[in-house]
Formats: structure tokens, C-alpha cells, sequence
């Protein structure tokens, strides 16, 4: 099939059409982590601690299988836009398998280690049980998740994003629709409690893996996956660990910041934790959406750089950028006009709705610019780039948020952290445009 469209269409309905499809799926994805902590909020408070704890080796799990599908679809894309079929089918065909062993390498990991990992921020015994309850049931779906991941990619690079958005909202409105049923015991199934919510996870997930084969079976795809010839392919999987590792990386620092966070807010009060796990599950709807456009650039760029039609290159960075901005300035409308209503959605404690709405008004300062730093991260793995794209990721979960956040805790108590947010995506922002610039001279 001819995928020339990526290099002939007008850029801003080029990235629409790639992206609209990824952002209405991306939207549905956050509304499924809101609709789910908020049923889990419904049992107890000390359930939606729990899960949020659980939720940074929840993250590592979903880092590792798309970072890896991201370093796949790269490689896809460019070998599409070199014209040449053969690499392309291959490096699908690798990405599958090698995504698959990462599944079930983590499923017996995170399994393994979640008991010790709650105890290390929290000593109530509850909690911890209730995280482990969750977490060996929606764990125990890795495999599942990372087939999804890598066919999601291999979809996203041949321009099926119409078909991706299909897969995707089918699982997540499975997973919506499920969460009340499984979790209260409507009708005739049993009252499941945080354990229903991990069913209804898991199943959804696995419906959207069947539809994703349903479609490569019965669909006109232009890659084609079949069992590597012996020895064939090494060198590009070797190129999709390349970018894969940092994207992984990129992906699997916002755990480790939510897991340091966590630590520093400890030491003022539960109410803290509980704040930022919130937050997290709200942000979703807006860092997704984004997401949803870098999914849909990142194919293209790809494909052009292949195709070494650098001028749309440029041009597709500049749309993708402002349709961020657009989506971030909402954002950062609704955290300052409606936070307490916001925060009210999982918790009816006073405190907790106060400490939110603060927290909400503080980190959204940082929305708008944190656009220049996703997009130049994403554009950045587009063409392939791993390592300036990971540098990025690094300066915005690591090397200026988590001294920053500590340093102004200090100062400024728990309220310092919120604070941390906003300065590192200013900071952010301006490195990371010049590392994107940086790195185009030397393409």
C-alpha cells in the first residue's frame, strides 16, 4: 500500500488526521484512570492510597512495552519512507516477540516485588494489602499489554490511526463499563472490591489485543508480520533498542519521581500522597491528549526524515507544538477556575480538597511551557534520536525537579513541591528546544 500521504499532504490536515483519531483515544484513556480511581475512591480512602502507590510499577510496566514500541515504530516509519518493505516488515515482526518476552519478564518481576515496594511508603498494613490485591491481578495482564503496545505502534507507522483509535477505545470503554460491575457486584456478579477494578483493567486490555488481530487478519495492512528468517533482523533490533531504552526511560521517570515525591511528602502527611496520586490521575487528561499528538507526529516526521524532506520536518514540529499549546491553556484554565471541584471527584475530606487546589493552581503554571519540552522529546524520537530525547526526560523527572522540590520543602513545607513543578517546566522548556535545534544541525 502506498503511504506517500505523508509526504505529499498539506502539514496541518496531515497532522489532524494522524493525530485526532490519537487524541479522542487518548481522552477516552484518561476518562477510563478517572473513572477508575474514582470508583476505587468510592470503597475507601485507603483504597485510592493504595492505588496510588501502586501506580508508579504500574508506569514502569507501561514504560517499558511502549518505550519499546516507540524505538519499533521509528524504525518502521523510516524504513516505510526509504521505501523499503522488507526491513519494515521485519522490524515489526521482531517488535512483536521482543515486546512479548518483556511482557512476561515483567509480570514475574513486578509481581515478585510490589509487597516490598508499598512497605517502603507506608506502614499501614491495610494499604499494603490492598495495593497487592490490585496489583497481582492487573499485573498478571503484562503480556497482554505489551502485544497491545507493540501492535499500537506497528498500526501508528503505517498511518492506521483510525484503527488504532478503534483497538484503543474499545478497551477502554470495556474497562469503563466493567469497573462499577466488577468492583459494587451489580447484577449477577460478585462484589469484587479494588480486585474488580484490576479485572476490569486487565479484561479490557485483553479485548483490545483481539481486536488489534482481528483487524491485521481481515484489514488491507501495508506491513506484513511472519516468523524472521534465521539471523535476520539483528541490526534492527539493535537500532529499536536504541531508541526504545530512552524512550523507555523517558517513560519510566515519572515513576521514579512519583515514588521520591512521595518519600519528601511523607514526612509532612498522608494527605500529601493521596494529593499527588490525584493529580497524576488528573493530568492525564491533559498530557495524554498531547501524547495523542505525538503519536500521531511521530510517524510522519519519521517518514520524512527517511524520505530527507527535512522542510516538513520543521513544519510538522511548529503544528504539533501549538496544537499543545491549545490543549495545555485549558488546562490550565480548569485547575485555576474549578480545582476544588476537581479534587472533590475522589475525596470529600476538607484538608485533602484544600491541599489539591492549591497543589492544582501551582503545578499548572508549568502547562503551557511544558509543551515545548514533549514535543521536542517527542519530535526527537520521531527521527530517532534517543539519546537527546532521554536528556529531555532526565531534566524534567530528575535532574531539576527532584533538588528543586527538595530544597523548596524545606523552605516552603509540603507547598515547595507543588512549586517545583512549575520552575522545572520553565527551565525545561529552554533547554530543551535548544537540544532539539542542536541535534537537527547534525542531521
Amino acid at each position: 500500500m502506498n503511504q506517500s500521504f505523508m509526504k505529499t499532504r498539506p502539514v496541518l490536515p496531515l497532522v489532524l488526521s494522524m493525530s485526532l483519531p490519537m487524541v479522542i483515544s487518548m481522552m477516552v484513556s484518561a476518562l477510563y484512570n478517572i473513572v477508575d480511581s474514582y470508583y476505587v475512591a468510592q470503597i475507601s480512602e485507603d483504597a485510592m492510597t493504595a492505588l496510588s502507590l501502586v501506580f508508579p510499577i504500574q508506569n514502569l510496566i507501561n514504560a517499558v512495552t511502549i518505550g519499546f514500541s516507540v524505538g519499533a515504530n521509528a524504525v518502521i516509519a523510516y524504513h516505510l519512507g526509504a521505501q523499503n518493505k522488507l526491513k519494515a516488515d521485519t522490524a515489526a515482526s521482531w517488535s512483536l516477540i521482543c515486546n512479548g518476552m518483556h511482557g512476561i519478564l515483567l509480570m514475574i518481576v513486578c509481581i515478585g516485588i510490589i509487597p516490598w515496594f508499598l512497605s517502603c511508603f507506608t506502614s499501614q498494613a491495610l494499604v499494603i494489602d490492598l495495593g497487592v490485591r490490585y496489583a497481582r491481578i492487573a499485573f498478571g495482564f503484562s503480556v497482554f499489554i505489551a502485544v497491545s503496545m507493540a501492535m499500537e505502534k506497528i498500526f501508528q507507522a503505517s498511518g492506521k490511526m483510525m484503527i488504532t483509535m478503534i483497538c484503543m477505545l474499545s478497551g477502554c470503554i470495556i474497562n469503563i463499563v466493567l469497573d462499577p460491575i466488577l468492583i459494587f457486584g451489580w447484577g449477577p456478579f460478585p462484589q469484587m472490591g479494588i480486585e474488580g477494578a484490576a479485572w476490569a483493567t486487565g479484561i479490557g486490555q485483553t479485548i483490545g489485543v483481539l481486536i488489534y488481530l482481528i483487524c491485521y487478519k481481515f484489514g488491507n495492512f501495508p506491513v506484513h508480520i511472519r516468523i524472521p528468517q534465521k539471523g535476520m533482523g539483528w541490526s534492527l533490533v539493535k537500532k529499536m533498542y536504541a531508541v526504545g531504552i530512552p524512550a523507555t526511560l523517558n517513560l519510566a521517570l515519572p515513576s521514579l519521581l512519583i515514588s521520591c515525591l512521595n518519600i519528601i511528602l511523607a514526612a509532612f502527611s498522608s494527605v500529601y500522597i493521596l494529593v499527588l496520586g490525584v493529580y497524576y490521575k488528573l493530568q492525564t487528561f491533559l498530557y495524554l491528549p498531547v501524547n495523542g499528538i505525538v503519536q500521531g507526529m511521530r510517524p510522519i516526521i519519521g517518514y520524512n526524515y527517511g524520505a530527507q524532506e527535512m522542510q516538513r520536518v520543521h513544519a510538522i514540529y511548529r503544528t504539533a507544538f501549538l496544537l499543545s499549546v491549545g490543549i495545555m491553556v485549558l488546562g490550565t484554565i480548569l485547575c485555576w477556575g474549578i480545582p476544588e471541584k476537581l479534587i472533590g471527584l475522589f475525596s470529600s475530606n476538607p484538608q485533602t480538597i484544600q491541599v489539591g487546589s492549591l497543589a492544582l493552581r501551582l503545578i499548572s503554571l508549568g502547562f503551557v511551557i511544558s509543551s515545548l519540552s514533549v514535543i521536542s522529546c517527542g519530535s526527537l524520537e520521531g527521527l530517532g534520536k534517543g539519546v537527546p530525547s532521554l536528556m529531555i526526560s532526565l531534566l524534567r523527572y530528575v535532574v531539576l525537579i527532584l533538588p528543586i522540590a527538595f530544597v523548596l520543602s524545606r523552605l516552603l513545607g509540603a507547598t515547595g513541591v507543588w512549586h517545583a513543578f512549575w520552575i522545572t517546566e520553565v527551565i525545561s522548556a529552554g533547554l530543551s528546544f535548544w537540544l532539539y535545534r542542536h541535534a537537527l544541525k547534525k542531521v
